[in-house]
């Protein structure tokens, strides 16, 4: 009996695309038990090698009408290239909405470096999912991109398409966007994708191990600089609203008592071209301890940031597979708060391993599959 796919559609064929699809081809001949990198090798019964790519969406000139398997290696992607043969997927990159999805600022960069805005005409999203048999949209817009992301979230609406948002432009988190997926029994994980191991989680697992020690954290940054368009992209001050809302958020809620604004800073700083994929966190925590004395730490994190993003990412697809099997519909809180910053619900990251691992084996008590759009108790969010 062939096995089922999971068919999915990319918003975004830029570096963390790249990864995932190499990911995809780099574990399909694998022993899934004795490689590195998968957080959950078998997901609901689907393997990273049962996800089925069935369209892309970009506005890049130097993608839009390429095959895609050749689009995710052209500029301005730049990070590591660790599976070089992708099949081809018979999928080309169509151009989706542009809207404010390339910041001004990138037409005073290089070409290899910055984005650059093909005249095709742009597709109906929605239409194409449909006709694609698109189950699961994954967004990888740019941060800022609040009108192009939410279009596609409209889309995933119309097709009737679960939707796994990891961009910080809040739509799982948003209860407009939140209910609206939820009366539509359409599942959706958001918002802003964790690394795998990356700044946000050693930020958050430090911080909580902190208060568990019962220290008090007095201040702390974290500081990141790299080299990928990502970066690029942010040094636009007007796009990091919601990324920094994102960030801060991730970290201040590992704390017992928030931090006052001007105690934690924690976004992007600088770009450095030469850096591409590399993303570097400087971090330092200041803290009390016993008697009051004044302690602190300070760490430096160098990480690929794609693969990083991807070994999350393949995760919240496949469990948004899972829900639209289950009849689950809106937010789905235990993998948003596993695998995002901003989700609808914030958990600290062992209580949401441990709700993801129930969802996955189907614990009744966390997972009440019903028809018509429901929700999962423990999982999906209610509007709020």
């Amino acid at each position: 009996m062939a096995r089922k796919n999971v068919k999915l559609a990319i918003a975004g064929v830029g570096n963390c695309a790249s990864s995932l699809l190499q990911g995809i081809e780099y574990y399909r001949t694998r022993d899934l038990t004795a490689v590195s990198g998968l957080m959950h090798p078998d997901v609901g019964g689907y393997r990273p090698c049962d996800i089925e790519i069935v369209a892309a969406f970009d506005v890049d000139r130097r993608k839009v009408g390429k095959p895609l398997r050749d689009a995710v290696f052209a500029a301005p992607n730049c990070t590591t290239i660790f599976q070089r043969d992708l099949p081809d997927y018979g999928v080309t990159v169509l151009k989706g909405p542009l809207l404010d999805g390339i910041a001004e600022h990138m037409a005073n960069y290089p070409e290899e470096q910055a984005f650059r805005a093909s005249d095709a005409p742009e597709v109906n999203v929605a239409d194409t999912l449909r006709k694609t048999g698109a189950e699961v949209l994954v967004c990888y817009l740019p941060v800022g991109s609040e009108q192009a992301v939410q279009a596609y979230a409209n889309a995933c609406l119309d097709a009737g398409v679960a939707m796994v948002n990891c961009v910080p432009v809040f739509i799982a988190s948003n209860p407009k966007f939140a209910e609206e997926f939820t009366r539509r029994g359409i599942p959706i994980v958001g918002d802003d994708i964790k690394s795998q191991f990356g700044a946000t989680i050693m930020h958050r697992i430090l911080v909580r191990m902190m208060g568990d020690r019962g220290v008090r954290v007095e201040r702390t940054y974290q500081l990141n600089t790299g080299g990928n368009t990502d970066f690029l992209n942010m040094l636009e001050q007007s796009r990091l609203k919601t990324k920094k809302v994102s960030k801060t958020e991730a970290v201040q809620s590992q704390l017992d008592k928030s931090l006052p604004d001007d105690n934690i800073h924690i976004g992007p700083s600088d770009f450095v071209p030469w850096q591409k994929d590399n993303k570097v966190c400087f971090l330092r925590i200041e803290w009390d301890g016993f008697g009051g004395v004044p302690m602190h730490l300070e760490a430096r994190l160098s990480v690929e940031d794609s693969p990083n993003s991807a070994g999350v990412a393949i995760d919240g697809i496949r469990c948004a597979k899972v829900a639209l099997e289950r009849g689950l519909g809106g937010p789905l809180e235990a993998i948003s708060a596993y695998t995002m910053k901003h989700p609808p619900k914030q958990m600290r990251d062992s209580d949401a391993y441990s709700a993801v691992e129930r969802y996955i084996d189907g614990d009744k008590s966390t997972s009440s599959a019903a028809s018509g759009g429901g929700t999962a108790v423990g999982m999906a969010a209610k509007p709020r």
